[in-house]
């Protein structure tokens, strides 16, 4: 997998704020080199978030953001706002550009406020200030609110000035969030042989594996390991012919049921979505909020949400196979909400219980922005795999690899599983 194809929610997300006219777009086309924005003397040109993934070195694969201006007016302008700042919640790296000439505006400081908040880092880029000797104009009221770490850069988009600092400013930023973290390459060692079992999924298009799995596989190459691509129907018969235990069996979470039954007991056993909890949230909260499916009711409202931004990529497991699943697990009638890509409620106060999907297309941010959105509003949440291992009764077992996470939900009593 080359830079180009480094998966979106893999990469370093840096977005660019501020007030309409602050010259984001052009400061941003300036960082890049490439037009990937589009720039005018009107205020208020760029009207939705645009994303462009992209090289910027020397930091590697990103993705970059520009955002519509956060002074925009009128019930239109109001919902351009909100959706600049719905994009904080994905940004792993925020520059907040000010027209320097100007100097901040309360919009500016309110924005950053908010950025401070959601603790994202942060440089404050002083716009226009087109010749050396042009100063901040002000803009030290905004400034000393900063932390040390956190620069201010005086640039100009026009005459190139602070863009190659404002570029190295973001490359140290940007390695400050890089995810170290593993998705399953600490759990195995060289030689290991890992069983990966793939139905052939009809949302994927054809000849092509679907993107957790393709990110496992990676994975388990850079740990020195072998991996066994297989169908849940040939699971067995490649179990017995291997002539070595595999270490692991991982399987997508629709047909958890059949491979666990054709799974020895003594082989570890999880899943795509599983891994994916631990990688991109908090899988101990994604058990505990599972436990809920044991208390869903006639009529509670369950969100069902999907993480693609485009198409539903799992639209059949998510509109079908689980609401079908959960009724045969409850008994009951709840009432089904489905959202996809950034649609996510601000507020989740109706809702019994969130499940979402392994969010292989949204970032950690992201995914951990909406875990915390729901439990600082009392709701549970739990995901597609999770919730999916504890409605067929093996949810403890899925969690073989994790043994301090199985152990509390055996001491936790709640869940009904072998």
């Amino acid at each position: 997998m080359g830079m180009n194809d480094t998966p979106s929610a893999d990469r370093i997300h840096i977005g660019f704020f501020g007030r309409r006219n602050a010259g984001k777009s052009s400061l941003l086309n300036a960082v890049t080199g490439q037009n990937l924005a589009v720039v005018s003397d009107v205020k208020g040109t760029t009207t939705d978030p645009v994303t462009k993934t992209m090289e910027l070195l020397p930091l590697g694969p990103v993705m970059m953001i520009d955002t519509p201006g956060i002074d925009d007016e009128g019930e239109l302008g109001s919902l351009r706002v909100r959706k600049s700042y719905q994009m904080l919640n994905k940004t792993d790296v925020a520059v907040l550009v000010v027209d320097g000439k100007t100097g901040p505006m309360p919009e500016d400081e309110a924005l950053f406020q908010k950025i401070r908040e959601k603790k994202i880092p942060c440089a404050l880029v002083l716009n226009k200030l087109d010749d050396e000797v042009d100063g901040d104009n002000g803009s030290g009221r905004l400034s000393s609110q900063l932390p040390p770490e956190c620069p201010v850069i005086c640039a100009s988009a026009r005459t190139g000035r602070g863009v190659n600092q404002l570029k190295e400013c973001l490359a140290r930023l940007g390695k400050q969030e890089e995810n170290s973290k593993r998705i399953v390459g600490d759990l195995i060692e060289p030689a290991d042989f890992i069983i990966l079992v793939v139905p052939i999924d009809k949302a994927a298009p054809k000849g092509r594996l679907i993107l957790p799995q393709q990110q496992t596989i990676r994975d388990i190459l850079e740990a020195g390991a072998v991996s066994l691509v297989v169908r849940e129907t040939e699971l067995a018969d490649t179990l017995k012919n291997l002539g070595k235990k595999p270490k692991l069996v991982v399987t997508d979470s629709q047909v958890f049921g059949k491979v666990a039954a054709d799974t020895p007991e003594d082989i570890l056993l999880t899943s795509f979505s599983i891994l994916f909890a631990r990688y991109k949230g908090n899988l101990e909260r994604l058990v505990e909020g599972a436990a809920v499916l044991d208390e869903i009711r006639d009529g509670d409202k369950v969100l069902i949400c999907e993480g693609c931004t485009h198409h539903r990529q799992c639209g059949d497991i998510g509109t079908e196979k689980l609401p079908k699943w959960i009724e045969k697990h409850t008994g009951a009638q709840p009432e089904f909400v489905f959202t996809s890509g950034t649609e996510f409620p601000d507020d989740l106060s109706p809702y019994k219980l969130i499940i979402h999907c392994g969010g292989c297309m949204l970032n950690e941010r992201e995914m951990k922005y909406r875990m915390k959105c729901a439990a600082d509003q009392g709701v549970s949440m739990t995901n597609y795999g999770v919730a999916i291992a504890h409605m067929h009764g093996i949810l403890k077992r899925s969690l073989g690899p994790f043994p301090q996470i199985a152990e509390k939900l055996e001491n936790g009593g709640r869940h009904n599983n072998k």
